[in-house]
């Protein structure tokens, strides 16, 4: 057994471009030959609390206890730096220690302090993908290709391509796409400026501009990776890469996970009429 074992590894590292040539012919694919990336996926790991290396610690509501904590988790960032400007790091450390606050009594201050995810507005893109939730890619014959997320219900639409420029910004953003052999490209703009990149205040300004890759890396798992612009925040763009991962379950299927319902008390709860004692 352990022969056979080590003979099998032996292959694999002599021969990996027979294993991906392999793995290429068995991505779903459409009538045109392009990958077929229909499904449902889910990205593993931590990101969504810190999208650099961190370690565990309480979260900002000590009383929910381990709970509440952060787990620990590795970089999803290229080169484990996010190129901030020095008065945008200021900034972000700003927003992570205001993360868990809110204030909407004036339309000035509603997005100044508090994690866009705490108050259930949409994640944004990349955010969006390696949520703790899943989301489904829904590709055919159209133009188009339609990517919906658990969370808060976020959808929003690849246009293929097209030049067609944002016609006003969106906290999902404008999606162009286009296809570089098995990978599918997504030109992202548009956006509003008050999404996060996770819960440690990462963040942006209206001038992000995204663009994803998706490469099929065999029937079970895609590559994922994105690279990320703002001049007015960051010295050079940057990226972040991990793998995506397409649930198997039975009977699969996305499922609603509408929060606005549990944050209503907690953004209006001030300004309700209180019952008479």
């Amino acid at each position: 057994m352990q022969i056979r074992f080590a003979a099998a590894m032996a292959a694999v590292a002599i021969c990996p471009v027979l294993f991906a040539q392999t793995a290429a012919t068995r991505i779903p694919r459409e009538s045109n030959g392009k990958p077929n990336l229909t499904g449902l996926w889910q990205a593993l790991g931590t990101a969504d609390w810190d999208i650099l290396d961190h370690t565990s610690q309480a979260g900002p509501f000590y009383q929910l206890g381990a709970i509440g904590a952060e787990p620990p988790g590795q970089s999803i960032v290229e080169g484990g730096e996010i190129p901030y400007r020095p008065e945008a790091l200021a900034k972000k450390r700003q927003n992570f220690e205001k993360r868990a606050m809110v204030d909407v009594s004036s339309d000035k201050k509603w997005h100044d302090i508090g994690d866009p995810e705490l108050k259930c507005y949409m994640p944004g893109v990349p955010r969006a993908t390696y949520m703790p939730f899943p989301f489904r890619i829904v590709q055919g014959s159209s133009p188009y290709i339609l990517m919906a997320y658990e969370y808060a219900s976020a959808t929003r639409t690849i246009r293929m391509n097209t030049k067609q420029e944002a016609p006003t910004p969106s906290w999902m953003g404008w999606s162009r796409g286009r296809w570089e052999g098995d990978t599918l490209v997504v030109d992202v703009t548009g956006f509003r400026e008050e999404t996060w990149f996770d819960r440690a205040g990462d963040y942006h300004t209206e001038d992000l501009h995204v663009v994803e890759r998706y490469t099929p890396a065999s029937p079970y798992h895609l590559m994922y990776e994105a690279t990320i612009e703002d001049p007015k925040v960051y010295t050079r763009p940057w990226k972040i890469s991990f793998p995506l991962y397409r649930r198997m379950e039975k009977s699969v299927q996305l499922l609603e996970f509408k929060c606005v319902p549990f944050t209503e008390q907690m953004l209006y709860g001030g300004f309700s009429k209180q019952a008479a004692k």
